[in-house]
């Protein structure tokens, strides 16, 4: 079924009598996690895995729809289909399989897109329960994470025209662009690898623009979405070594750590089940190759 504009950015799915049967767990309180882990830096740790309903799932069975912040601009991660309208992606079917866990549904789910910069804001506020976004583990978000989900790295783009090869070729003495409170933003601030200047934008999709418009001469993105930027247009390539390897991890608020926990399991039941790799084949193989290993 095609998304329902609900308000300014937000969208929800499923059927408008909310067929789908009840959730799989009784709204009952269990103790919540301990939350410890969840301010934990190292990227690969995060809440063990479980799913008993504490105070957070208890709220999202009650609303019977899990608000989720996504993207609607990045290629084959969360972008809107304009052939369906709807927003989708590989981003989007962890968020389903997220829904179908705690629900019974895959589209008791209602999408608000946000911005790069917004994503930590949306869950301060309670405007969404969890961010699928593309999101790089780190210190500087004040929010708790997932267990990994996704290896990256930080990649640069370039137009073809530029003749570049390497990282310095590409980023010396030029005009780069970012995405604002992004990690390449905090690459660029730590270490301006010869930039000129730096252009922090609110999506990295502003960055492809700006590079077709001849405004700025590179892009520093994540290597997931610098492959997107190069499927989009090719007139443009990535060049240069990869960067900052890093992680992926769905974004939650720290206090939500029965969500955490549960997400985490999730991630494991999606792996298990063969629909991280279903959705891998289906949005990003033919972009991105064959992927690195899931887990460290």
């Amino acid at each position: 079924m095609a998304a329902v504009v609900l308000a300014a950015g937000v969208f929800a799915t499923g059927s408008a009598d909310g067929a789908g049967g009840p959730a799989p767990q009784a709204a009952v309180l269990a103790p919540e996690a301990p939350a410890a882990a969840a301010d934990s830096c190292d990227p690969t740790v995060s809440l063990p895995p479980r799913k008993v309903v504490g105070t957070k799932i208890a709220k999202i069975i009650e609303r019977d729809t899990l608000l989720v912040g996504v993207d609607q601009n990045s290629y084959n991660w969360g972008f809107r289909n304009p052939k369906t309208g709807r927003i989708e992606g590989f981003d989007l079917d962890l968020a389903h399989a997220v829904a179908k866990s705690l629900l019974g549904n895959p589209d008791k789910i209602t999408l608000k897109t946000v911005t790069t910069a917004g994503r930590a804001d949306a869950l301060d506020k309670g405007d969404v329960d969890l961010i699928a976004r593309t999101m790089t583990i780190n210190c500087e978000h004040k929010i708790a994470f997932s267990a990994p989900y996704f290896r990256i790295a930080q990649r640069v783009v370039v137009p073809k025209s530029a003749h570049a090869k390497t990282l310095a070729e590409a980023l010396n003495g030029k005009r780069a662009c970012v995405a604002k409170t992004s990690a390449s933003e905090t690459e660029l601030k730590r270490d301006p690898h010869g930039t000129v200047s730096v252009r922090a934008m609110e999506n990295q999709l502003d960055c492809l623009v700006l590079m077709q418009l001849d405004e700025v001469d590179a892009t520093l993105t994540d290597s997931e979405l610098a492959a997107a930027q190069v499927a989009q247009d090719p007139r443009v390539e990535m060049v240069g070594e990869p960067i900052l390897p890093g992680w992926m991890g769905v974004g939650m608020d720290q206090k939500d750590t029965d969500l955490i926990a549960w997400v985490n399991q999730v991630l494991i039941d999606w792996r298990a089940s063969g629909g991280w790799q279903t959705s891998y084949d289906h949005w990003l193989r033919d972009t991105m190759g064959a992927p690195d290993p899931y887990l460290p």
